[in-house]
């Protein structure tokens, strides 16, 4: 009988060091989810910021993609 526990605990595939990897991969998982679902929200909140005002979308194109209107002059600085 102990030989059969000490088999499933230390010896197995799934041993017991296994399930701790395996939980603390879970965690870091579990962490990226709520990462991301944030990120998406944040999102979406930026999205419908820009589908609702047109000031916005301008800011964002000359912001992100260095666009400008015709009588600009832009300066890039690092």
């Amino acid at each position: 009988m102990l030989v059969i526990i000490f088999f499933a605990f230390f010896i197995s595939d799934s041993n017991i060091f296994a399930r701790f990897g395996y939980d603390a991969k879970i965690m870091e998982l579990n962490s990226q989810i709520d990462y991301y679902r944030e990120k998406t929200e944040q999102d979406k909140e930026k999205l419908k910021l820009l589908e609702s005002d047109k000031d916005q979308i301008e800011k964002f194109a000359r912001e992100n993609y260095l666009l400008k209107k015709d009588d600009e002059d832009v300066f890039v600085v690092e």
